[in-house]
């Protein structure tokens, strides 16, 4: 079979906490994804816009046992004994291998959130469910974090 016959092999994920360790997790599955040969977009949508606010990647709470933010120092603490990548660095690596960031626009209009409160270099398009759906409709793994 010639290269142009071959199906394009997809994963869609939905990213819809804002949680530190949910978010490590759709970027872990998204780098693998795109290691693999796989396109990935990552669609963001309610507390998961949040990991996308400028600046606000370091900061996200922990899903559990965050206690006042000393889970997420927990985390971290093991994070860099155990030479994990952190979310800053797997999300540049997920842009740099090609993956794709799609912006929930309903929820920044329902959320009241503006573009220029986004860290925009992270985003090829801001858009709906449907811009979702059409990303997905061809994929073999799809996914809701």
């Amino acid at each position: 079979m010639e290269n142009s016959d071959k199906k394009v092999r997809k994963a869609a994920i939905i990213v819809h906490s804002g949680a530190i360790d949910k978010v490590l997790s759709a970027l872990i599955i998204g780098n693998g994804a795109l290691a693999m040969g796989l396109e990935c977009t990552l669609f963001f949508t309610f507390w998961g816009l949040e990991a996308l606010k400028k600046g606000k990647i370091n900061s996200l709470p922990l899903s559990r046992m965050n206690l006042l933010g000393i889970g997420r120092k927990m985390i971290n603490s093991l994070m860099r004994k155990n030479n994990v990548a952190t979310a800053q660095r797997l999300i540049k690596d997920y842009k740099e291998l090609g993956g794709k960031i799609i912006a929930c626009e309903m929820t920044m209009s329902l959320m009241n959130i503006k573009t220029n409160q986004l860290d925009e270099a992270l985003i090829d398009s801001y858009g709906t469910v449907g811009s979702f759906v059409n990303e997905a409709k061809d994929a073999q793994i799809t996914l809701f974090i």
